[in-house]
């Protein structure tokens, strides 16, 4: 099982520091905003995370000052 970090778009403010904790996964728009590197099926809300990523991801839901991201188990056939 891997999982999964959701970010919500109406919640984020851009202060990038969820790009900064998972540069090989998520950019950084010119107003700060993260934008998924790889977006599967177009969807750059959802991101699937390795388990090397695992700790990084947790850090970067832990310290998101508006909580703007969550990290769930995803469940992958």
């Amino acid at each position: 099982m891997s999982k999964n970090l959701h970010i919500d778009w109406i919640a984020c403010d851009g202060r990038g520091l969820c790009s900064e904790l998972l540069p090989a996964l998520l950019g950084r728009d010119e107003w700060g905003y993260p934008l998924v590197r790889e977006p599967q099926n177009g969807d750059g809300s959802n991101l699937s995370i390795a388990a090397s990523d695992e700790a990084a991801a947790a850090d970067a839901v832990q310290l998101c000052p508006v909580r703007a991201l969550r990290l769930d188990a995803s469940h992958q056939r």
